[in-house]
C-alpha cells in the first residue's frame, strides 16, 4: 500500500499491519533542517514544499502538511503581515475594532490574495511531486481563531462576553473564507483539511457550544461534502470540549499533551483517528533512547486503535534530528 492507501486502511480497519502512522507537525524545524528559515518557509511555497519532502525522506513521514502560520486568511482580508527570519510572521494591524468594521469587512478572493494563493500553489506542487501517493493536509483557520486574528485576541475574548452580534457577524464572514480556502486546497490536491482553532482551548464549554460548535460542525460537513477528510487541531487542554465533538464525524483529532487519550477514546468512540499527544518539549529535551522508549510505549498501547504518532503540537526547532528519527523508528512493530 502507498501512504494514502495506508491512511484509508487505518480509517476503515482501526489499525495497520506492521506499523503505526507517523506525522509530526513541522514548521520552523523543517525550514531550518533544509538550511532555510521560518520567514522563507511561510512566504515561499517552494521552500515549504522542499522542507516537507526532505523531512518525509529523512524521517519517514506518512502524511505531509501545508501548515505554516495563522495569517494566511488574515492577509487575504487585508492585514499587513511582516515575515520574520527566525520567528512566526507578525500581523501589523488589526482590521476589526468596531461593529462597523465587521459590517464593512469584505471576503477576499483566495486565488488573488498573495498568501492564500501561495498555499494553493504549495498544494499543487506537493501533489505533483508526490504523484498522489501520500496524503496532503491543507490548512484553514477555524472561525474563532480567524476572528481573533482580525480583531485581536483580547478584544475578541471581551466581545464573546459582551456582544454576540459582533461575534456572530465576524465569525460568519470567517466561515465564508474558510470554506472558499478549503475548497481551493482540495481542488489543488489536498486530501485532508486541518482546521486550527487554538483559541478555543481558552474558552469554557458553554461559550464554545454557543458560538463555535455548530460552526465547526458546518465546516466539517462542508469539507466532507467536497470529498475531503478533516483534522481538528486545538492546542492546549481541550478535555472540557471533547463531549461537544461527539456528533462531528471527525476523521482525525489532534490531542495536545494535556489531554488523556483514554478519556478521549471513551468520550468520542472508536472511529476517530487520534494524533498525538507527547509534549514537544519532552521530545526536544530527552535523549534519543528516552524518546524512542516513550514513543514505543504509546505505539504498543494504541497500535490496535486508530492512532497516529505525533507530538501534541509543533516540533520545536531545537529538537535534535535523531530524536525525530527515534520517533519514526518506534512506529515499526
Amino acid at each position: 500500500m502507498n501512504k494514502k492507501q495506508q491512511l484509508n486502511y487505518l480509517q476503515q480497519n482501526g489499525s495497520l499491519p506492521g506499523k503505526v502512522l507517523f506525522r509530526p507537525i513541522l514548521m520552523q524545524f523543517a525550514a531550518e533542517y533544509i538550511g532555510s528559515n521560518y520567514g522563507a518557509f511561510a512566504s515561499d511555497y517552494r521552500v515549504l514544499v522542499e522542507a516537507n519532502l526532505r523531512c518525509m525522506d529523512d524521517f519517514g513521514l506518512d502524511l505531509l502538511g501545508l501548515i505554516s502560520d495563522p495569517y494566511r486568511e488574515t492577509q487575504a482580508f487585508g492585514a499587513k503581515i511582516e515575515f520574520v527570519t527566525n520567528g512566526v510572521p507578525r500581523c501589523k494591524n488589526l482590521l476589526v475594532k468596531t461593529i462597523d468594521d465587521v459590517i464593512n469587512l469584505k471576503n477576499p478572493d483566495v486565488y488573488k490574495a498573495e498568501r492564500t494563493l501561495d498555499r494553493i500553489k504549495a498544494a499543487e506542487l506537493l501533489s505533483k511531486k508526490t504523484q498522489g501517493n501520500i496524503p496532503i493536509i491543507g490548512w484553514i483557520e477555524g472561525p474563532l481563531a480567524e476572528a481573533a486574528d482580525l480583531a485581536g485576541v483580547e478584544n475578541m475574548m471581551m466581545q464573546l462576553m459582551m456582544d454576540p452580534d459582533f461575534c456572530n457577524r465576524l465569525m460568519d464572514k470567517c466561515m465564508v473564507t474558510a470554506k472558499d480556502f478549503a475548497k481551493a486546497q482540495i481542488e489543488s490536491g489536498c486530501d485532508i483539511i486541518g482546521m486550527g482553532d487554538a483559541v478555543c482551548s481558552q474558552i469554557d464549554t458553554e461559550t464554545y457550544d454557543f458560538y463555535v460548535r455548530d460552526r465547526h460542525r458546518e465546516l466539517i460537513e462542508y469539507i466532507h461534502g467536497l470529498g475531503g477528510k478533516i483534522k481538528l487541531h486545538i492546542c492546549g487542554d481541550t478535555t472540557h470540549l471533547l463531549p461537544s465533538y461527539k456528533d462531528f464525524n471527525l476523521d482525525i483529532l489532534d490531542l495536545d499533551w494535556q489531554v488523556d487519550i483514554d478519556y478521549a477514546r471513551e468520550t468520542l468512540g472508536e472511529n476517530v483517528i487520534f494524533s498525538g499527544n507527547i509534549n514537544p518539549v519532552v521530545i526536544q529535551n530527552k535523549s534519543r533512547d528516552e524518546v524512542f522508549d516513550l514513543c514505543r510505549m504509546l505505539v504498543e498501547k494504541h497500535k490496535n486503535e486508530r492512532y497516529i504518532l505525533s507530538a501534541g503540537c509543533e516540533i520545536t526547532p531545537l529538537t535534535p534530528a535523531e530524536n525525530l528519527k527515534a520517533m519514526s523508528e518506534a512506529t515499526i512493530l
